[in-house]
């Protein structure tokens, strides 16, 4: 979904829904009725969420990198300017390392952040969404930190291969360790035109969360 508003004659802001649509039956995802209008007076549901559903942020206690909760993380660590790196022809099973960011590789400051697009989202229903993911390599995870890279995006469910535990671990270890966000479960990428947006995250406010699923929003300007 692409929204956009008109801030002038000549400047318009795009307003692009990364997220997944969170729908029964969905891995981690279940609803059932709580209320009926016809016979309660208003229409209700009961939601049970996987707390790495769909759209979501990972919280450093994931992994007890640290005891850092989705609770505890400061709102403004929810709004990163990021740079948009197209991996759209990116092969099952692929490490992203540094070299596959292109001119962003210079262009990153301190406090920025990588948005991954593989177009992965397209096989939200199919085993390979997360079976065959690609994912962040180890030498590029430590590079993000080194260079202060503050958020990072993905399609798949996960920034590392879920399959393999010592790896999964060990990514996360060390992006977590380095106070990145990571956003997983991302969607609508091909709607950015733009090398550069600002990325919204905003996570459910979970007490002791682990994680939380999240409505993210790409700001074109």
């Amino acid at each position: 979904m692409k929204i956009c508003r008109q801030t002038s004659e000549s400047n318009f802001m795009n307003y692009i829904d990364v997220t997944l649509t969170y729908e029964s039956g969905m891995r981690g995802v279940e609803f059932e009725p709580a209320r009926i209008l016809k016979k309660d007076g208003w229409n209700a549901k009961t939601l049970h969420l996987y707390s790495h559903a769909g759209t979501h942020m990972d919280a450093p206690f994931h992994f007890e990198v640290n005891d850092g909760t989705i609770d505890n993380i400061p709102a403004e660590r929810f709004f990163t300017m990021c740079y948009v790196i197209d991996l759209t022809e990116i092969e099952p099973n692929s490490e992203i390392n540094i070299s596959d960011l292109g001119e962003a590789q210079n262009k990153l400051q301190k406090g920025e952040g990588l948005i991954f697009r593989t177009g992965w989202s397209k096989f939200l229903n199919e085993p390979k969404y997360r079976n065959e993911l690609p994912g962040i390599s180890k030498v590029l995870a430590h590079w993000c930190v080194k260079k202060g890279v503050a958020t990072i995006g993905v399609e798949p469910p996960s920034v590392a291969d879920v399959s393999n535990m010592k790896l999964l671990t060990e990514v996360h270890h060390i992006l977590l360790g380095g106070h990145i966000i990571i956003v997983e479960g991302l969607a609508n990428l091909d709607k950015i035109s733009k090398p550069k947006v600002k990325l919204i995250a905003l996570p459910l406010k979970i007490k002791d969360g682990d994680g939380a699923p999240c409505r993210a929003i790409v700001i074109e300007d």
